[in-house]
């Protein structure tokens, strides 16, 4: 067996040291030496080795598992070696008092012995796995024995031509009437045999289904779920610890068995004749193939170095690609690899391109590559070193051990720590003989050459590589030319300082041009830039410098970034804190420099840099602690080095470099990302304009800052979108007018200038609704119109109607003014200059000519709002189209209208505002026309948010679309929870047909006559297409039977005591359901009966009402909810359940929610600390059910998650699992396999699913993800057809916009997929992707595979949505025809959009199914536009393809445990029941004022969006509506004077549905509607509000 070394090792790049240890492997025999004492050393070692690492007294050192491999022989030759040591020229090297102590140097080499110690452990645990794995599929097997075994069933005979073997055309062969087949019991079943059964049997398996009792088969639905899952789960961790088990004994290989004079022999002279190379005196070339990735920069200086080379040496020829040089130089690369000696390579990370290398370097005798993905580094070697493994995830033990005696004991320092080791690591192994130590040592010196950077460095790199292995040069290689791993460099200074201080003095001394004030900002700089002199670097300097700021240029090598920021930059807030005994930073060092801004342009995690990516996150905590110590902005910005400028001007940052500028450094809680330039050919470059808004940016943060609270200008957008439906001063879950008066209330007493109206806001506070009536009257046309005087007229309009309110007469307070601005044509184009004035004009006409939107008789835009001191409000204009904003988001050709462009800039220029708060989700300004990602001088909503930071208030569980307000829209995120949960209850009909049912079954006989009445309350409630009556003696073929009062009558007892069962579970599943009740009032805890709902939404039944009632109650620890719960059970006069650690566990974890949800405080805490300019701590986002206690507190810089990482294991056994039900679901209901399913992929559900609905897709065609060592997706597989055991079912995937920007990686992965799927060597009729990319090709259809399909590039939204709020559409087909022709644009490996009509008409015609998932309680179907205008209007559009025939919808509601997909018209009802027409939900959301009148204008909106699609027109759902919400008194008043924009809307869309056939009202009750409909236009009249 080959033997290798571990090699710990520093790195400027990606993972490169967690990847070595990860991909090394070891051996040795374990002996034992001890070398004499080494007190001191000669100067001339001394320069070697650094005095920290040098031991004071070395005693015993074990050469263990995975340790430097030492030979028994050679160890008396060790003694004499550092015996002589010992005695040479004498220089002290420390105290001698340190004599007893161990060097890190020793513990080092001693903690690889916990290898062993580790093995011994792992295969402890692996049995203990495999014994739980084995007790839990037993457990199954019994569970299927007990459900199933003895069943006896009387399946139908098979019709004939079945052909055995073909499972796929069983299951679609009906069995022949009539048959004479005797009844077939099974005497056992276990998992294994009910799966044969599906697959050989389909029908057998549902007739032994049927023949089991109904609550029995539920039962078994649920355990062996459970049981299911937590075997999946234990498994997954079993092949974990065997993973590990394996590197471990890997780590642990076998001694060596040279002998001691072949180890002699080979420590002296050359190293040893590498096979394939040939003896090297006999050599006179070598070839050599470097191939840069990463630093595809370098290129130039590679190029350069090999001409030295060639002059210096002839025979060495180094050949120099990049890694895009795989797809344009393929064969050229392929050629110089085939005859390759040396394989270079550095930074290379795409797997399909590691791949590529990989089966071409094979035979290459010398492999050395650096920084890279870990498959690729395992092909390294170099003699007898080699690397191998990379399937591990996490260190090893033997790793782990060696780390902690690196970086002070802390986790996060110890790849900062390998940095010494590489350093002394070549000069420790010159004492350890063997030639495996040499090549070592060698590999370590090769790599310290490539790691030091440089042209020298790189040209003695080769030469020195070339003595050694390759070809006498002549040439002795000079030692590597070094420069501080850390350091600070600015271009007007000959060298590197080494110290802050040293420069902040030397830059105050000679750089004159700034004052003493003048701000310091550090700057995170990449080493190896530094050293090779990239052009870019001094350019930012200087430009930094130009714009009146401190450079503080500080070049590091990537993974120590945080302990820069840690240790050697202090704040004034830290050194404050620090003044009153708070010492967050320990470490902090005396040469700290205090900085106002950190800016990175590494970009990465702030722990780890590149190599932290390997677990994306994992230290985000560390990072956390480190950033709100210093509590200054941390600030993400660099140039592109894998993507160049053309591209991303054209298509936005993507791939990878996205990753590494946005998602992971906003893991730390990093904002306003701007890239700084990119790529052009392969240098690096700036563009001036973009580095001109990074430190415009920054002098706004800084600024802010140091601006007093009482003269910052505060400008509070509210939205109001869309128009004339009540909408102004709404935000999704969030009570805007409730939280804008706590915002106000705490503006003032946190300092902020409120004007005259302040003392009266902190007294009495202040009324919101009354303050979004007052926005609203200003945006009314007769009051733009007025320009100027407009304020006026909306003011007296105002408080004439405050003095006829029903609660009193009252007026808009002193001091609280509205305001107008006027800004004409000319001030417009000075704001935003001639060439977007241009695009503007080409886009809404000549602007000194149009009238536009919100223009008054002048022509001129009016700003209007309301003035408060120092603090504006207004409202975000509309885009001056109708329907969605996000139609505007890139389409270029587009701009948005002069009023919009001239509030924003007005904001700046004219307000002159420090700060804008965004109030809620969500505005329109992020989406606007521009770069799809990384924003351009272009992009409107940079052109409009300038340089103002904006602090943006939003739902936590939204992380899709936050993270487009955050990239585009340089937003900091202050994120809100969700309102509380509330469970639907029964009520009218329902609650009374419960009862009735339960006093029938009292006594059947004595209430027989109760049947009609049962039957009477069915009818009303539209409940029996839920609970469909089939008759038990198959006299209808097994179809429904609709009962009323005469059907009734012919029902057997005993099938109406079944049915009377059926509906008291399904009224059990009406009354558990949840909904987010009511709104969010921003940073205010929970009230105890709210955190009730929220723990019992979250716990269900795993907690009791008792506990979780303590849990409410109690506001001290543990101890005390436990003292209160004992005494809840006593005054209940209930015994106290036993101890149970399952039970006390689940106490404990509701405590801490408790304690996390009174921490809602935090966000209105959060807005303070961004309106200071502090830092905002991140999160991920998601809510409480279906994320869990992690997105908890509230009031964070919420984030995303890495897409590299998706689908996640948990998402992945999920959606695996989702979509077996989904297929079992469509067998069950036609008897056949689905031919195609589309699936729905979305960036919410996607984001806080981590993958669901990638999982679905996957499973579905038959396909599983492939994971790289570091645990990103790189490739979906497909599973063989032997072990899916069905025909894989073609995909379609559609893309919601924010999915496709998202997610590039993922959608060409799918694609891949896709193409594989079509080409494999498989039967047609068990592939139906292949079977329809066939049938494409014969009709003579272009990219017959093409299954990935969104809206055109760059585009948003379906625009069904639009239609139904314009009541702009006659029938469903055009409302299908819409979303088809927004939706044909194809996506993929070079396809961005590209129009594809035929295939997606084809693709529909075979679509038998499509797939919804739900993700959470407060967006389910019908509370927002989106389901309908997608998943209905595709619905729609594929029955048209199909002339008609029915396509069936499974909806998945995954924030719970139960996976089982439900019919799309059995969710609607579900939801309408549990909803709309639930008085509960009315009350609580009606009493949320204009807000909650808007919401249920919305859901109005939204059910005649359903009707319009999928022909959802039942009349029981318009009839409850109409009574709950205009026919009621009492509601309809409170609507009606809450908002009676949304009122009025409400009455529109039920005489809309009633004009158009979808509700068969009575005339009585649209009479009534149109009497109220016309009272709402008689007062809204000649008022066009929002």
């Amino acid at each position: 067996m080959a033997s290798s070394v571990v090699v710990p090792s520093a790195t400027s790049g990606i993972q490169h040291v967690s990847s070595i240890l990860l991909a090394s492997r070891a051996r040795n025999d374990g002996s034992t030496i001890r070398p004499a004492r080494i007190a001191h050393v000669s100067a001339r070692h001394r320069s070697h080795l650094r005095s920290d690492l040098l031991p004071g007294s070395v005693s015993t050192l074990r050469f263990s598992p995975s340790a430097f491999p030492v030979h028994r022989s050679t160890s008396s030759r060790f003694v004499k070696v550092t015996s002589v040591l010992a005695k040479d020229d004498v220089v002290a090297t420390g105290d001698e008092g340190s004599q007893g102590q161990q060097s890190r140097t020793e513990s080092f080499l001693l903690a690889v012995e916990e290898g062993e110690k580790r093995v011994k452990e792992l295969e402890g645990k692996v049995d203990v796995k495999r014994r739980a794995l084995e007790q839990l599929q037993a457990d199954i097997n019994k569970l299927y024995s007990e459900t199933f075994a003895g069943v006896e069933i009387a399946p139908e005979a098979p019709a004939g031509g079945e052909e055995e073997g073909k499972e796929a055309e069983k299951v679609q062969q009906p069995a022949a009437a009539g048959a004479d087949v005797p009844p077939r019991v099974f005497e056992s079943m276990d998992e294994e045999a009910w799966g044969n059964l599906g697959r050989s049997e389909p029908s057998v398996l549902k007739a032994l289904i049927e023949s089991v009792d109904r609550r029995a088969w539920t039962a078994f639905q649920r355990d062996v779920h459970s049981l299911a899952l937590r075997r999946d789960r234990t498994r997954q961790e079993l092949r974990q610890l065997q993973d590990q088990l394996d590197e471990a004994r890997a780590a642990a290989a076998a001694p060596m068995e040279e002998s001691s004079a072949e180890s002699d022999s080979e420590a002296e002279g050359p190293a040893a004749v590498i096979p394939g190379l040939g003896p090297r005196a006999e050599r006179r070339t070598a070839n050599i193939v470097l191939v840069a990735g990463f630093e595809s920069f370098n290129v130039a200086l590679y190029k350069e170095a090999a001409a030295q080379l060639r002059a210096k040496c002839p025979g060495i020829r180094l050949s120099v690609f990049s890694n895009r040089d795989i797809l344009s130089k393929s064969k050229e690369m392929e050629a110089a690899l085939a005859r390759a000696d040396v394989f270079f390579g550095s930074l290379i990370f795409d797997y399909d391109e590691c791949e590529w290398l990989q089966q071409r370097i094979q035979r290459v005798p010398i492999r050395l590559v650096f920084e890279s993905s870990l498959e690729l580094m395992a092909s390294t070697t170099l003699g007898s070193f080699a690397m191998s493994g990379g399937k591990s995830q996490g260190m090893p033990a033997p790793v782990k051990a060696v780390l902690s005696k690196f970086g002070g004991g802390r986790e996060e320092d110890r790849m900062v720590g390998y940095l010494s080791f590489l350093k002394v690591g070549p000069k420790l192994l010159r004492f350890i003989p063997g030639k495996k130590a040499r090549d070592l040592r060698n590999w370590l010196t090769v790599y310290g050459y490539w790691n030091q950077g440089g042209l020298a460095n790189v040209v003695n790199l080769f030469l020195y590589l070339s003595n050694e292995y390759l070809l006498p040069t002549g040439v002795t290689a000079a030692a590597p030319m070094e420069t501080p791993p850390l350091g600070l460099y600015h271009p007007d200074h000959d060298g590197y300082f080494t110290s802050p201080s040293d420069y902040l003095r030397w830059f105050r001394a000679s750089q004159k041009g700034l004052p003493p004030s003048a701000p310091v900002v550090a700057l995170l700089l990449y080493r190896k830039h530094v050293v090779t002199q990239q052009a870019y670097i001094p350019r930012l300097i200087r430009m930094v410098q130009e714009a009146g700021l401190i450079p503080l240029p500080i070049f590091i090598n990537g993974v120590e970034a945080h302990t820069v920021v840690r240790d050697l930059l202090t704040t004034q807030y830290e050194q404050e804190e620090r003044r009153k005994g708070v010492m967050a930073t320990s470490s902090l060092s005396r040469d700290a420099v205090t900085v106002d801004a950190v800016v990175s342009t590494i970009g990465f995690p702030l722990v780890g840099g590149p190599a932290g990516s390997m677990e994306g996150g994992r230290q985000a905590e560390v990072a956390k602690a480190i950033l709100l110590a210093k509590n200054v902005p941390y600030i993400v910005a660099a140039p592109l080095l894998i993507q160049d400028i053309p591209s991303w001007k054209r298509d936005g940052v993507q791939g990878l470099q996205s990753v590494v500028l946005y998602s992971l450094p906003e893991l730390d809680g990093a904002i306003d990302a701007v890239p700084l330039g990119g790529l052009v050919g392969d240098g690096i470059h700036l563009v001036p304009e973009r580095v001109r808004r990074l430190t415009s940016r920054l002098w706004s943060w800084i600024n802010l800052r140091r601006t007093e609270k009482s003269q910052r200008k505060v400008a509070i957008v509210l939205y109001g979108f869309p128009p004339g439906v009540g909408a102004t001063g709404t935000a999704a879950l969030l009570n805007v007018p409730k939280s804008l008066e706590a915002l106000l209330k705490r503006m003032h007493a946190d300092g902020y200038d409120l004007g005259p109206a302040g003392e009266a806001i902190a007294r009495d506070g202040i009324n919101g609704e009354d303050l979004i009536s007052l926005l609203q009257e200003l945006d009314a046309d007769r009051v733009v119109s007025a320009g100027e005087k407009g304020p006026e007229l909306a003011l007296k309009a105002v408080n004439d109607k405050l003095q006829r309110a029903e609660d009193g007469p009252r007026s808009i307070p002193e001091g609280v003014v509205p305001v107008a601005e006027c800004i004409d044509w000319r001030q417009l184009r000075d704001w935003i200059g001639e060439t977007l004035t241009g695009r503007m004009e080409r886009a809404w006409g000549e602007l000194r000519k149009i009238r536009a939107i919100h223009c008054d008789a002048e022509g001129r835009s009016v700003i209007s709002g309301i003035q408060l001191g120092n603090v504006w409000i207004g409202v975000q204009p509309l885009l001056g189209l109708e329907g969605d904003p996000m139609r505007l988001l890139f389409e270029r050709d587009l701009t948005p209208h002069p009023q919009y462009a001239a509030f924003y800039k007005w904001l700046q220029r004219g307000m002159q505002a420090n700060a804008v708060v965004h109030f809620g989700m969500h505005g329109t300004v992020e989406w606007l026309p521009g770069s799809p990602l990384g924003n351009t001088g272009l992009s409107w909503s940079d052109v409009l948010l300038g340089n103002l930071p904006n602090i943006y208030i939003y739902a936590a569980n939204n992380p899709s679309e936050s993270i487009i307000a955050k990239r585009r829209g340089y937003g900091t995120i202050v994120s809100y929870n969700v309102p509380p949960y509330g469970r639907a209850g029964l009520y009218k009909e329902l609650a009374g047909l419960r009862e009735l049912i339960s006093e029938f079954r009292e006594d059947p006989v004595k209430n027989e006559s109760l049947k009609p009445a049962i039957v009477g309350a069915l009818v009303t409630a539209g409940m029996q297409a839920d609970c469909p009556f089939v008759p038990s003696d198959g006299s209808t073929g097994g179809e429904a039977v609709f009962l009323d009062e005469e059907s009734i009558e012919g029902v057997t007892e005993e099938d109406f005591e079944k049915y009377l069962v059926k509906l008291y579970e399904y009224l059990a599943v009406v009354e558990n359901r949840l909904f987010s009740e009511g709104l969010h009032n921003l940073g205010r805890p929970p009230k105890e009966d709210q955190m009730v709902q929220y723990l019992s939404a979250y716990f269900g039944d795993d907690l009791d009402d008792t506990a979780i009632e303590a849990v409410a109650h109690t506001h001290g620890d543990l101890a005390e909810v436990r003292q209160r719960l004992e005494q809840l059970y006593l005054r209940d006069g209930v015994a106290p359940p036993a101890r149970d650690a399952e039970v006390d566990a689940r106490v404990a974890e509701a405590v801490s929610i408790r304690q996390l949800l009174a921490r809602n405080t935090e966000e209105m805490d959060n807005v303070l600390r961004g309106l200071d300019g502090d830092y905002v701590p991140p999160a991920v986002g998601g809510d409480l059910l279906r994320d869990g206690p992690g997105v908890l507190p509230t009031g964070r810089n919420i984030h995303a998650l890495d897409p590299y990482r998706m689908p996640s294991a948990a998402a992945w056994e999920r959606g695996s699992a989702i979509a077996a039900n989904i297929i079992q679901q469509h067998v069950d209901q036609h008897g056949t396999y689905p031919e195609t399913i589309a699936v729905m992929l979305w960036g919410l559900d996607a984001i806080k699913t981590r993958g669901e609905s990638v999982a679905i897709a996957l499973a579905l065609v038959g396909a599983h993800p492939v994971k790289e060592g570091t645990g990103r997706v790189v490739r979906f597989d497909l599973t063989p057809l032997e072990q899916l055991g069905r025909p894989r079912i073609d995909v379609l995937a559609n893309l919601s916009g924010i999915f496709r920007d998202s997610f590039a990686n993922v959608v060409e992965l799918l694609d891949d997929l896709f193409r594989r799927a079509a080409e494999a060597d498989e039967p047609s009729e068990m592939n139906f992707i292949k079977k329809h990319s066939l049938a494409l090709q014969a009709e003579g259809i272009d990219a017959s595979t093409a299954r990935i399909f969104s809206n055109p590039a760059g585009d948003y939204g379906s625009m069904v949505n639009e239609r139904i709020g314009a009541a702009d559409w006659e029938n469903g087909e055009e409302l299908g025809d819409t979303w088809q022709s927004r939706n044909s644009f194809s996506y993929g490996r070079g396809e961005q959009g590209v129009a594809r009509p035929e295939v997606m008409r084809k693709l529909l015609q075979t679509t038998d199914r499509i797939v919804q998932e739900i993700d959470s309680v407060e967006y389910g179907l019908t509370d927002i536009q989106e389901y309908y205008a997608n998943t209905g209007a595709m619905k729609n559009a594929a029955e048209t393809a199909r002339n008609g025939a029915k396509v069936s919808c499974s909806v998945v509601e995954t924030y719970g445990k139960d996976l089982r997909p439900r019919d799309l018209e059995a969710t609607l009802r579900l939801e309408y029941r549990s909803k709309l027409l639930n008085p509960k939900w009315a009350e609580r959301m009606a009493a949320q004022g204009s807000g909650g009148a808007y919401e249920i204008s919305q859901r109005m909106t939204a059910l005649l969006g359903w009707g319009g699609t999928t022909g959802f027109q039942e009349d029981w759902v318009f009839d409850q509506a109409a009574d709950t919400y205009a026919l009621d008194d009492a509601m309809a008043a409170k609507l009606r004077k809450n908002n009676p924009q949304a009122f009025q809307n409400i009455l529109k869309r039920m005489l809309e549905a009633a004009g158009r056939g979808m509700w068969q009202a009575s005339d009585e009750v649209i009479e009534k509607l149109r009497e109220l409909y016309a009272e709402m236009d008689d007062e809204l009249e000649g008022v066009k509000l929002r």
